[in-house]
């Protein structure tokens, strides 16, 4: 059994209407998923011993519980998407007013910075108390890390977004290249 810990505001996110959403993940992971929605504990059971489909129902559950929507975690599902989870605190330390600081940052005026990074990568991200969760292929997943990465240690928002456009250059030359 695995477990994970979620925010009490998002259990009903993960429940669904008349519990749709943890069904939806129940069949697609062939699990069972068991939710305290008091302490926010969930518990993730494979059917078959030993079966990965168990760790993608975990993931999915951790991007809800991160503040993705259910449509854009399950994603997840997919063996070439990834989960990455970024911890503000770890680059800013524990004061909540440097922590408010810095996702502010991130997220930008009206949400121009992080829409700006998905929109170079490719992957998805949602900045929820003190965690950014990135959802993505290995390529975009990598690029959105290291430019949420250079935001939460300093850098200026503009040498991000020419880190961006270097890198998205890159892959339309591979790409070029591989057909």
């Amino acid at each position: 059994m695995l477990y994970v810990r979620m925010p009490k505001e998002r259990v009903a996110v993960l429940i669904g209407q008349k519990g749709e959403v943890k069904q939806r993940i129940e069949e697609m992971t062939e699990t069972q998923i068991q939710v305290d929605s008091k302490t926010g504990d969930v518990g993730i059971a494979s059917k078959e011993e030993g079966d990965y489909m168990a760790l993608k129902a975990r993931d999915i559950v951790k991007a809800i519980a991160r503040g993705f929507s259910p449509d854009r975690a399950m994603q997840l599902r997919s063996d070439d998407i990834y989960l990455e989870l970024l911890d503000v605190r770890d680059f800013v330390g524990k004061s909540t007013k440097h922590v408010r600081r810095i996702r502010a940052r991130l997220i930008g005026t009206d949400g121009k910075t992080r829409r700006i990074i998905e929109e170079l990568t490719g992957a998805e991200m949602s900045i929820f108390g003190n965690s950014v969760a990135i959802i993505g292929d290995i390529q975009s997943l990598d690029v959105a890390k290291r430019a949420s990465q250079m935001i939460l240690e300093g850098s200026e928002h503009s040498a991000v977004y020419r880190f961006l456009e270097g890198r998205r250059r890159a892959f339309k030359f591979m790409e070029m290249g591989m057909q």
